[in-house]
């Protein structure tokens, strides 16, 4: 339908009835199905959607307050880490500190240590040469003493068997051998006769 036909109609019926204002009719019929939906929707949905409007904003309160909590207990961590690496940190210091000293003190002692060796090890051979050097003067005058008495016998001309009288001979050749200096020149032992 056109326009121009439902106006040509309104005509026909004589009345001028305006197309906004509801029949009343339809006005009663549509005022009592909005009560019934609104007391429906009152009675049944939202008391429904008011709970679980409710149960979201509490869990959504919940999960900040876990949020907040969470992160309160990171920053505490992390507080904790902190400390925790400072003090590490302060304990490697100590540590290293700690292990110089022990090297100074080790090289120290193991110097000390070799110098107590050498010197052990000196006097040892300081001794073992005395040793040997008196053992080699016992057995050069034992040698000595041997040939003194042989020749002294060959010079003298007497038998020089008696080891008493042997004994004296050898302590006389030895004691004028010890108390007869050399010049420097090469000549005869002083005090002795050419």
């Amino acid at each position: 339908m056109s326009v121009a036909s439902v106006l040509l109609a309104v005509e026909e019926g004589g009345e001028s009835h305006n197309p906004l204002i509801p029949n009343a009719n339809e006005l009663f019929w549509g005022t009592i199905c909005f009560a019934i939906f609104a007391g429906f929707m009152i009675k049944y949905v939202l008391p429904k959607a008011r709970v679980a409007l409710q149960e979201r904003t509490a869990g959504i309160e919940g999960k900040l307050a876990q949020a907040e909590r969470d992160r309160d207990e990171a920053q505490q961590l992390l507080a904790q880490y902190r400390e925790q690496l400072a003090d590490a940190r302060t304990e490697a210091g100590r540590i290293r500190t700690e292990a110089q000293a022990q090297r100074a003190q080790i090289v120290e002692e193991a110097r000390s240590e070799a110098r107590a060796e050498a010197a052990r090890i000196t006097e040892a051979a300081s001794a073992q040469i005395a040793s040997e050097r008196l053992q080699v003067l016992t057995e050069l005058r034992r040698e000595v003493g041997g040939l003194a008495v042989t020749l002294a016998g060959k010079v003298v001309g007497e038998s020089l068997e008696d080891e008493a009288r042997q004994r004296r001979t050898v302590e006389r050749f030895l004691d004028s051998l010890d108390g007869s200096a050399v010049p420097a020149g090469g000549g005869a032992p002083i005090g002795t006769a050419r």
